[in-house]
C-alpha cells in the first residue's frame, strides 16, 4: 500500500511540476465579436485612433475591402524588398533622427508620415515630400503598397540596410519592443538584442522557418 501511495504522491507531484513549467495562455478574444481567437489571429487598424485590434477571422473579412470603413484589415506577410534604393544621401534628406523607421500613406493624413520608434513611443517626423517622391521614383513598389496598413519597414542598423513591405502592426510591435525594454540613455544591452531577435524572427516569418 505504501508503495502504491507513493507513487501516486509522484506522479501528482510531476503533474504539479509540469503545470507550474507551463502555465495557461492567456485567452484572447476578438475586440469586435468577443469571439475567443487563437494566439496567431487576424489584426485591424482602427484608422482614426492609428491603433491596432485583434479579430476573428469573420470579422476581419468585413474589412478586407477599400471602402472607407472605421478599420482596415492588416495584412499578415512580410516581404523583403532586396532591390530597393536609397543612398545614405536620400536617408540623411527624412531627418529620421535613429536608424530605424517606417513610412505609411495615412488616408486620415493624406500623405505619407513617417515614424520612428523611440523609448516614448512611436514619433512622427516631418517628412519633406520633395525628397520622398524622388525615392519612390526609384523604388515604383511603394505605389503598390496598401494605405495604412502596409509600410516600408527600414532597418539601416544591418549591414547591408534591410528594408520590407511590412505590416503595420510588425511596425508597431518594433515600438513596443523599444519603449519596453529601453534603459538609460543608451538602451543598453536587452533592448538591442530584443531588436535583433524582431528582425530574425521577422526573416524566419519570410522564409517560413520557426520563431527563435
Amino acid at each position: 500500500m505504501d508503495t502504491v501511495a507513493g507513487n501516486t504522491v509522484r506522479a501528482s507531484l510531476a503533474t504539479l511540476r509540469q503545470f507550474v513549467r507551463k502555465p495557461r495562455e492567456k485567452a484572447e478574444f476578438c475586440e469586435l465579436c468577443a469571439a475567443s481567437i487563437a494566439p496567431a489571429h487576424q489584426h485591424l487598424l482602427e484608422l482614426e485612433q492609428r491603433r491596432v485590434a485583434c479579430s476573428c477571422d469573420a470579422c476581419a473579412i468585413l474589412f478586407g475591402g477599400n471602402a472607407r470603413q472605421r478599420y482596415s484589415r492588416i495584412p499578415r506577410d512580410v516581404r523583403p524588398l532586396p532591390g530597393f534604393v536609397m543612398d545614405d544621401q536620400e536617408w540623411e534628406s527624412l531627418l529620421i533622427p535613429i536608424n530605424l523607421a517606417f513610412f505609411v500613406h495615412s488616408t486620415t493624413a493624406g500623405r505619407v508620415i513617417a515614424l520612428y520608434p523611440s523609448p516614448g513611443g512611436a514619433m512622427e517626423s516631418s517628412l519633406d515630400l520633395e525628397y520622398w517622391n524622388s525615392i519612390v521614383a526609384r523604388n515604383p513598389v511603394l505605389e503598390r503598397f496598401e494605405p495604412d496598413v502596409e509600410a516600408l519597414l527600414v532597418h539601416r542598423l544591418a549591414s547591408p540596410p534591410r528594408y520590407y513591405r511590412a505590416p503595420i502592426d510588425q511596425c508597431f510591435r518594433l515600438v513596443g519592443i523599444l519603449r519596453t525594454h529601453w534603459r538609460g540613455l543608451s538602451g543598453g544591452q536587452e533592448v538591442w538584442q530584443e531588436i535583433d531577435n524582431f528582425f530574425l524572427n521577422l526573416e524566419r516569418a519570410i522564409t517560413g522557418e520557426p520563431r527563435a
